[in-house]
């Protein structure tokens, strides 16, 4: 099915075509349909699925065919909510890719820059505003925003407004909506708060729900390098050399741990950057956008910080510490492999991560082979001990060997007897 079966109008699909896309995903060819006919709609859709499309595309066409006469100021009638700086910005950028024919403006305001410049632009007027909760609430209550003439009413990633505390904004932001309007709601997973916010929201719903195929199966190469905790990062820049890794996103359990690996990589001419809580929103952005325009191989991030940034194109992804949650696993790695292509996913594990590794394996039901062929493996006793992890004809014991490595590639003797040492410590 095409996007002109699903009824779009010709500049939708001009700009569609420009951006390079074709063929709806399912939640596109569920929803949109749906919102067309002026329906409220739930959705329950993650990340990747084509969600932002799903929605965007048929608000502008509503708008578009609404038609505005030239000389009439612009005034919101369409307002997204979303938990983040980064998603704002990202659905901001998908409105005005998909809208660029339609002559609709839209913009994002979100806290944690000077606000002067977002209501400069709120008094030339906009059709579509996208916003995070804090900075809406104070644009609201300093009159810069009215809401009263909103039709389409947009809340997305609901679970993670909950996560997040955002609850109590919202109920706000709500009770200053229009109670004639359509109302679109998604959200990945549905809890008992959320279930009740969106029976306060939503008349008449359509349900979509729509589970993305399984990542870890068909479209990402998984591998494990077992290695010393000691040696990762030495590892991870012998990896990271290999030029057929153009960029990768790196996952830490901690921020320091991110801020040390960036740091560390850049001393070895490996341009990255990290991204966490602790960073300033503004340089959280500008390390994305660097990332994204390839001014730097490398993004490091924790979980938190990644949470909805979607990447093009993104060929490798590197577990630097392995997740001891086995579902944060899944998503890490399905940030690769998407829409068709094929993704890389590389996990170093020390000793210690050796159960959490046990329980992802469990959590996927795939062995995922493991690389001996590299400069830092560890020792046959650390082998022999994790090889219930993985399955056995997939990676076979090599013969009369102490240290698991090739001529081409053997560690300073130094750290051979290290390793040696640390080995004897853990059969006692």
């Amino acid at each position: 099915m095409s996007f002109e079966k699903i009824n779009l109008i010709k500049p939708i699909q001009k700009a569609l075509a420009e951006e390079g896309y074709t063929v709806p995903t399912p939640i596109q060819k569920q929803a949109i349909p749906i919102i067309l006919e002026r329906k409220d709609l739930l959705g329950s859709a993650q990340t990747g699925t084509g969600k932002t499309a799903a929605f965007a595309l048929p608000i502008l066409q509503i708008l578009h065919d609404e038609k505005r006469s030239s000389h009439e100021k612009r005034i919101i009638h369409s307002l997204i909510i979303t938990p983040t700086r980064e998603l704002a910005i990202q659905i901001g950028d998908s409105f005005t890719a998909y809208g660029k024919h339609t002559g609709l403006k839209n913009m994002v305001v979100f806290g944690g820059v000077p606000q002067k410049a977002q209501t400069d632009k709120l008094k030339a007027g906009v059709d579509i505003l996208i916003a995070t909760p804090g900075r809406l609430l104070d644009l609201m209550n300093q009159n810069f925003i009215d809401l009263r003439h909103i039709k389409l009413f947009v809340l997305d990633e609901a679970d993670r407004m909950l996560d997040m505390g955002f609850i109590n904004d919202i109920k706000k932001i709500i009770a200053k909506l229009p109670s004639k309007r359509q109302s679109l709601f998604f959200s990945a997973t549905m809890p008992a708060e959320i279930v009740k916010l969106a029976n306060t929201i939503l008349v008449d719903p359509v349900k979509v729900e729509i589970t993305p195929e399984q990542p870890t199966v068909e479209a990402i190469k998984q591998s494990i390098y077992y290695v010393a905790k000691s040696d990762k990062k030495a590892l991870l820049i012998h990896l990271l050399k290999d030029p057929a890794i153009a960029s990768a996103l790196v996952f830490t359990r901690t921020k320091h741990g991110a801020d040390n690996v960036a740091k560390v990589l850049n001393k070895a001419k490996i341009h990255a950057e990290a991204i966490h809580g602790d960073k300033a929103q503004n340089t959280r952005q500008r390390a994305l956008n660097n990332f994204k325009t390839r001014q730097i191989k490398v993004l490091v991030a924790t979980d938190i910080a990644a949470r909805g940034i979607d990447i093009d194109e993104l060929s490798h992804v590197i577990n630097f510490d392995i997740p001891n949650v086995p579902e944060t696993y899944v998503h890490r790695i399905g940030r690769t492999g998407r829409a068709g292509l094929s993704g890389v996913a590389i996990s170093l594990c020390d000793s210690e991560e050796k159960a959490y590794l046990k329980d992802i394996h469990k959590l996927i039901s795939i062995p995922i082979p493991v690389v001996e062929n590299h400069p830092y493996v560890l020792t046959e006793w650390v082998w022999e001990n994790s090889k219930q992890l993985i399955n056995k004809e997939d990676v076979k014991k090599p013969k009369n060997r102490k240290i698991l490595e090739t001529p081409a590639s053997k560690p300073k003797s130094r750290n051979r007897s290290r390793r040696k040492s640390w080995a004897k410590k853990g059969r006692s």
